[in-house]
């Protein structure tokens, strides 16, 4: 291969020799008659250049085409700027020797791939101004513009497309060539001030001040660069068009100036891109941290209250307690549902990033994992399930025991009415002094007395057993009750015995007794019980009740039919009384017989039966008002059971559809992941628009326990069941979008394109031979072997550790993406970071603060500051930080 077809490559972009140089022989050809403008700008501008390189081996130039004609200094300057050795010069002075030295020179030029035309050894060697300008402008392109490349382009470009970058946000700059644009000095200034801010104050300058301009530029850059002043200020701006050659050459010292610089924001770059991903993951494990410790309190602080089943007091008490309750389904647990399902898609969202960045995955607190959320999760409602069932109990024992207590209130005060002055009357002595009809009137009174005591005898064991009651259901009042009870009891002992006694007595003297008026005897004997039937029956009228279904009711209202069918034989026998008071005042009448006063063996009157008579017929229809309104409460409440079975009935089948229907779209493939997402926001939004059904099932069942419903044979569906499988349904579709979304997010991460992403879950659907979107490890080898892979135990145990680091038997399609895309995957690694530290810290093996503060900004140098520890090398000044364990540390175990 010849010079001429030899390659040179300026970055990526490739252009021949023949190219490069051909253009700058045109270039040449058409200098032949140089401007002197041009000319004396060459000469300066060269000179300076070669004197930049010549002075590392010690010499210089005065006079660019008498100092380069025997070859010596042009073999020095070819040996400055390549780093290489040239072959040894001729020692004579003769021409040929300048000859051959030069040809060396040019020989040397040639094997790096340049095309000399028109320039040869011998216009060298003769001075040939032109020629020698020439051959310089050669090596400065191929020694100092040819590496520079910006985005594919050549040389020349790209050194025009650096310029134009770095002085684009100036004022009064437009950099559009190597002459005019440059004439005003202002670009040489924006691009110092671009990359030393510190040595020049670029808002004072004036674009009206281009001499004043150039030599600012000039000087800095002689003064705290070491680019050497190639370029007069005032021939540059009275030439109408500078040098191109001359301002590129000058150009592109600066372009060699700053390399070092460019290297150094690079390597920044890198390590601020390293340092945000890491700063938002902590973020991401400190967020995730607050969410659970604040999750996990909730339910600390909420079980206890759960877990407190000391019962209240009171009906109303505790009918406070169920409101609580309600407020706390409705309106305190549901934002935590969503929280608790939040946690778990940050928690997947934030493993996944951490993939995707090449970094470990993230392990909470001890106590903070999913798992630990989701067991207190479950205690939680186990507890409350409890609580609920409790509450409900506890308001049918206090309902219970409030019937009792009045009923209890009731006979207790019926009883009491009665005794009262009994124990007075059988402790009389008034038949010592009695006349014998008076005696026997006495005895008469005293065994309808018993007869009214016997039948009382069964109102007294009812108050007994109602008290017992009450006390094996834990009244509150229970202590009263057993008081009260305790005295009716000890009252009713005492009347026994009161009453034996008087019997004792009126025996001892009842032979006395001679004559009795049967007819007020009978009236006594058959009034007493027919009174007492009538008290009963006032009592049973006014009974309370308490009845939670239609058949319960109806038991009542055919006993009250059963009651009524028994008042005519009653009125039979009130009749009868009525004729004996007839049959008494008749005989009266008939005999002349003057009644003084009333039937000495009874207090119970003829009037004090018509008037109870009348007080029962009045109860009668009362009882049947209040035994139809139960009866339309009772056919109320089969409503609203009915209404709420219609709905639950409804509504369960639907979230248990909805459930499959979700299980499909997350194994079933069915376009593009996109098309996936869409599909699940469609479903997510359905079952958001589902809510109103929820919330009217919510009010019937709230409406049923108000009204103290709590049983429902029409369904088997239960508010508990709906609410369960409800936050299920919420959690689940929020996680199967979860799981979508990470996927796109490794599909792009990684590069994936959607026919593999479709490919790989082909494949895991094959092996998931469950259809719970897992494999076990035999599946998912029998998977990886038809994919191709050619598997031993120890490699195959491996693999298992990556794709299921946790040990649990399974491995899930996010992990068998992960493996798949694992290779491939294009992240930052510790050794990428620290070799852009070490280009920061000027290949030391430390850096220092300054260094960082320097080349980061203000909130990535502190947090590196913050983390790297110490250097221990002993040759690193004092306050030196350690980068390389830093580096390394950002891709191991993580704080939290």
């Amino acid at each position: 291969m010849t010079a001429v077809e030899s390659q040179v490559q300026y970055g990526s972009y490739m252009m021949t020799a023949t190219e490069e140089y051909m253009i700058q022989e045109d270039d040449w050809d058409r200098d032949l008659f140089l401007d002197p403008a041009w000319e004396k700008q060459q000469r300066k501008t060269f000179t300076a250049w070669c004197n930049s390189h010549l002075r590392k081996a010690g010499t210089q130039i005065e006079n660019i085409e008498e100092d380069f004609r025997n070859g010596l200094k042009l073999m020095l300057l070819l040996e400055a700027i390549s780093g290489e050795r040239l072959p040894k010069p001729d020692k004579g002075k003769m021409r040929f020797h300048k000859i051959a030295n030069v040809n060396k020179a040019l020989d040397f030029i040639s094997s790096k791939g340049v095309k000399l035309v028109s320039i040869g050894a011998e216009e060298i060697v003769d001075g040939n101004l032109k020629m020698t300008l020439g051959m310089i402008w050669t090596i400065i392109l191929r020694f100092a513009i040819q590496d520079i490349s910006v985005e594919e382009t050549s040389a020349k470009e790209g050194l025009l497309l650096w310029c134009q970058r770095k002085t684009a946000p100036y004022r009064n700059v437009n950099v559009q060539n190597f002459h005019i644009s440059w004439k005003d000095g202002l670009a040489l200034c924006a691009l110092i001030h671009r990359h030393r801010p510190d040595l020049i104050d670029y808002s004072k300058l004036r674009k009206d001040d281009p001499i004043g301009n150039l030599n600012t530029a000039f000087d800095i850059a002689e003064k705290f660069l070491d680019i050497p002043k190639m370029l007069d200020a005032d021939d540059i701006v009275n030439t109408p068009k500078p040098d191109e050659k001359a301002i590129m050459t000058y150009v592109s010292c600066f372009y060699h100036a700053f390399a070092g610089a460019e290297q150094a924001e690079t390597a920044a770059n890198r390590i601020c891109k390293v340092l945000a991903v890491n700063q938002e993951n902590e973020k991401l494990m400190e967020e995730y941290e607050k969410l659970a410790s604040e999750l996990l309190e909730w339910i600390q602080r909420t079980i206890p209250w759960l877990e407190n089943r000391v019962a209240e007091q009171t009906m109303h008490a505790m009918q406070q307690k169920l409101e609580d309750f309600r407020d706390y389904r409705r309106v305190h647990k549901p934002p935590k549902v969503q929280e608790k399902c939040q946690l778990e898609i940050n928690f997947n969202t934030l493993q996944t990033k951490l993939r995707l960045s090449n970094r470990p995955a993230f392990m909470p607190s001890e106590g903070k994992m999913v798992s630990d959320i989701a067991d207190a999760w479950k205690g939680l409602e186990q507890v409350e399930k409890g609580y609920e069932e409790w509450l409900l109990t506890e308001i049918r024992r206090l309902e219970r025991l409030d019937h009792l207590a009045e009923k209890f209130r009731q006979k207790s005060t019926l009883h009491q009415s009665w005794t009262t002055g009994k124990e007075e009357l059988l402790s009389q002595k008034d038949y010592e002094t009695a006349s014998l009809m008076e005696i026997r009137a006495l005895m008469r009174k005293h065994e309808a007395f018993e007869s009214d005591l016997a039948a009382h005898q069964d109102r007294v064991e009812q108050i007994a057993a109602i008290a017992q009651e009450l006390n094996e259901l834990d009244f509150y009042d229970a202590a009263t009750i057993n008081a009260q009870c305790q005295g009716i009891c000890d009252q009713w002992d005492n009347l026994g015995t009161l009453t034996q006694k008087r019997r004792e007595s009126l025996e001892r003297v009842e032979k006395l007794w001679e004559t009795i008026d049967q007819l007020y005897l009978e009236f006594a004997k058959r009034a007493a019980p027919f009174n007492n039937w009538m008290d009963g029956a006032m009592e049973d009228l006014q009974d309370m009740f308490i009845v939670h279904s239609i058949e319960e009711i109806q038991s009542l209202i055919t006993a009250h039919d059963q009651f009524k069918a028994t008042l005519p034989e009653a009125d039979k026998e009130r009749m009868a009384i009525m004729g004996i008071h007839s049959e008494v005042l008749k005989i009266a009448q008939t005999y002349g017989i003057k009644i003084v006063s009333e039937n000495p063996y009874t207090v119970l009157s003829h009037q004090n039966i018509v008037n109870k008579w009348e007080a029962v017929k009045q109860l009668v229809p009362m009882r049947d008002q209040m035994l139809q309104e139960e009866v339309a409460r009772q056919q109320s409440n089969e409503r609203l059971r009915r209404q709420f079975a219609a709905q639950a009935n409804i509504i369960g089948p639907w979230i248990q559809t909805k459930m499959e229907e979700i299980s499909h779209v997350s194994i079933d493939i069915a376009g593009s992941l996109e098309e996936q997402m869409s599909n699940l926001k469609t479903y997510e939004q359905n079952i958001i628009n589902y809510k109103s059904n929820i919330d009217k099932l919510e009010g019937d069942h709230q409406l049923s326990q108000e009204g103290l419903i709590f049983d429902n044979k029409h369904t088997n569906y239960t508010m508990e069941h709906v609410r369960v499988g409800w936050e299920q349904l919420l959690t689940t579709i929020a996680r199967t979008i979860n799981e979508v979304e990470n996927q796109i997010l490794t599909r792009d991460a990684k590069g994936i394109s959607q026919e593999q992403l479709n490919e790989f879950r082909a494949s895991f659907n094959h092996f998931d031979r469950k259809r719970n979107g897992m494999m076990d490890p035999d599946d998912f080898r029998a998977c990886l072997i038809s994919m191709g892979y050619d598997l031993g135990e120890v490699e195959f145990a491996r693999i298992m550790t990556l794709v299921d680091p946790n040990n649990t038997g399974v491995v899930t399609f996010q992990a068998f993406i992960d493996f798949m895309t694992r290779e491939t995957a294009e992240t930052d690694t510790a050794e990428q970071v620290m070799a852009s530290f070490k280009i920061l810290a000027s290949d030391k093996a430390y850096i220092t603060v300054e260094e960082l503060r320097r080349e980061l900004p203000p909130e990535q140098a502190e947090y590196c500051i913050s983390r790297m520890t110490k250097y221990m090398g002993g040759d690193a000044p004092p306050g030196a930080l350690d980068y390389i364990s830093f580096s390394s540390a950002l891709y191991g175990e993580s704080d939290l």
